[in-house]
């Protein structure tokens, strides 16, 4: 076995692709979701799914509830989910996530131990959110190696982001090629209990571009 290697698991085409470049790059995967007060649960089943679908050796699901504070479309009933193109940082965004979910695995890997954690952002084709950068990713690197006994020992985190400068149809075809089952994977924002997608949202419409430009069939299954 390779090096033990935390892969943060949406559910969703971009993490599922990050799963199984880490991988093939020799990683010795866990996979580590959370239930955090998202719109559906339909995400969480289909992490499940591909950590089996791509071998992660475990698969941890945290609860945690960002719903208590709310403002954002993903965990706050009351705002909607956009259907169409908005502009500036869209109410998708979920304040803080990234760095919640990035603090938790880092957690875990010094517990383990593991000292590379995988995360899936995109800063090409995606919706703007700030936590999705190099330059968030490259920051919360050295804050690890700051904050933590191991890091501070000598014993250095990597935070690898690597499809943040991949378009989505490079995404596609890279996990393609390395066997991503995306039919099994979940990206919309407003899925319904069996997964089947909205097709409008901004999540959606970005999942539909890239298949079309990947020229590759698109798995999605869409509510009718």
């Amino acid at each position: 076995m390779g090096r033990a290697a935390i892969v943060l698991l949406s559910g969703g085409l971009d993490s599922a692709t990050t799963l199984a470049w880490a991988r093939d790059q020799g990683f010795d995967c866990v996979a580590l979701s959370f239930d955090y007060g998202q719109r559906h649960a339909a995400e969480l089943a289909a992490a499940a799914r591909v950590a089996a679908q791509l071998g992660a050796r475990e698969h941890r699901t945290v609860t945690l509830d960002l719903g208590a504070f709310g403002g954002s479309a993903l965990t706050d009933p009351a705002i909607d989910v956009p259907s169409a193109p908005t502009t500036g940082i869209p109410v998708t965004y979920v304040p803080a996530r990234n760095t919640i979910f990035l603090a938790y695995a880092l957690a875990w890997a010094e517990v383990l131990p593991a000292r590379d954690v995988f995360i899936g952002v995109n800063a090409v084709d995606y919706s703007g959110y700030p936590d999705c950068r190099p330059e968030f990713i490259a920051a919360f690197e050295r804050t690890a190696n700051l904050g933590t006994r191991a890091g501070v020992e000598g014993d250095s985190f990597r935070i690898h982001a690597p499809l943040v400068q991949w378009s989505k149809a490079e995404i596609i075809r890279q996990g393609s090629a390395l066997g991503v089952d995306y039919g099994q994977t979940v990206s919309c924002y407003q899925a319904d209990a069996a997964g089947a997608a909205c097709g409008a949202c901004e999540s959606c419409r970005l999942r539909a571009a890239g298949f079309a430009d990947a020229g590759i069939p698109d798995p999605t299954r869409y509510r009718s």
